[in-house]
């Protein structure tokens, strides 16, 4: 009787471990891929403009926070972004996130470190504001992952 409550407990104890390694491997693989579209949406930013990165990295359902408002929605952020278009010319952004953490579930995420805002003005002053930005971001239908809040 010994022996097979013996075996029993080695048998739950292997399989408990092997389980949160899965766990874990499924967690690094979620946050790789968070950074990874982190990595393209600031590059994007760098080489196509501002607002294709965010209009390409938004969720439907996304909200960005700017100047203390909400802007809610994919059709809200362009329209903030069409009437930003001439500033957005003379924006300069960088960031690059420091954290990533995602859910148990692998559903949601979020990153967070510092950005560089570069504005060049009429007089061709560059002006640089550095932060603190935070993102969350959520998997998509298609495994693909958007960002919900900036």
């Amino acid at each position: 009787m010994k022996n097979v409550l013996l075996l029993i407990l080695v048998t739950f104890l292997s399989l408990t471990s092997c389980k949160k390694n899965m766990d874990h491997e499924l967690r690094d693989k979620w946050k790789n891929e968070i950074l990874e579209a982190e990595k393209n949406f600031a590059q994007m930013a760098a080489a196509e403009g501002i607002t294709k990165a965010f209009l390409t990295y938004a969720a439907e359902d996304a909200v960005l926070m700017r100047d203390e408002k909400l802007i809610i929605g994919k059709k809200e952020l362009k329209e903030y972004f069409t009437n930003q278009a001439s500033a957005a010319n003379s924006l300069s952004l960088t960031w690059s996130p420091d954290f990533v953490d995602v859910s148990s579930s692998g559903d949601l995420g979020y990153t967070y470190g510092q950005y560089n805002v570069s504005v060049t003005d009429s007089m061709g002053a560059v002006k640089e504001h550095q932060g603190v930005f935070h993102t969350v971001w959520k998997r998509q239908q298609d495994n693909t992952w958007k960002f919900v809040w900036d």
